[in-house]
């Protein structure tokens, strides 16, 4: 019995030790005024692995162009969140882009009806002290509308992203923190 309780007893820190290790950070969006939205939670893991946890609060229900969206409604824009459909690894051990294909948005106007993946948002990611800043870059998401060839897990290149006045957008940043 004591052999067992030692074991118990053992595997209980180990796990406390790793969870210990273990990063959770906010993301959140940013108007151009400096108000903040949460719209997720990342549990990021030592070796780089992590997931996300989206919020329900700042997000609403919307069928548009005949599929869900689950959307965050302004003053004159909605931001709905675009799930990535395809595989990435979800990994930032080398670089934050698995990040920024997980937080892709299309913007579409308050009144319009449809939605228009031509209207995308991608927050271009970087590492600045303890936190991850993202600035809004424009991108024609019709192209995920085909999945991307065997093992080309980053479709979107660089060629593709185009840097947004940040005056001209609704929520210009996004910050992990």
């Amino acid at each position: 019995m004591h052999h067992y309780r030692s074991l118990t007893a053992a595997l209980i820190c180990t796990c406390l030790s790793s969870a210990a290790l273990a990063e959770q950070r906010d993301v959140v969006l940013v108007t151009n005024a400096g108000d903040e939205t949460k719209v997720a939670t990342i549990n990021l893991e030592p070796d780089g692995s992590y997931d996300i946890v989206m919020a329900d609060a700042p997000f609403s229900d919307h069928f548009l162009s005949m599929r869900p969206f689950r959307c965050i409604v302004g003053p004159d824009k909605h931001w709905c969140h675009l799930p990535y459909p395809y595989e990435i690894k979800r990994n930032i051990s080398e670089d934050l882009i698995d990040l920024e294909y997980d937080f892709l948005f299309v913007w579409k106007g308050a009144n319009d009806y449809g939605i228009n993946l031509w209207n995308g948002v991608y927050y271009k990611l970087e590492q600045q002290g303890d936190q991850i800043l993202g600035s809004l870059h424009e991108v024609d998401l019709d192209q995920l509308g085909v999945p991307p060839a065997a093992g080309d897990l980053r479709p979107l290149s660089d060629k593709d992203l185009h840097e947004s006045d940040p005056d001209s957008h609704w929520l210009p940043r996004l910050v992990i923190r």
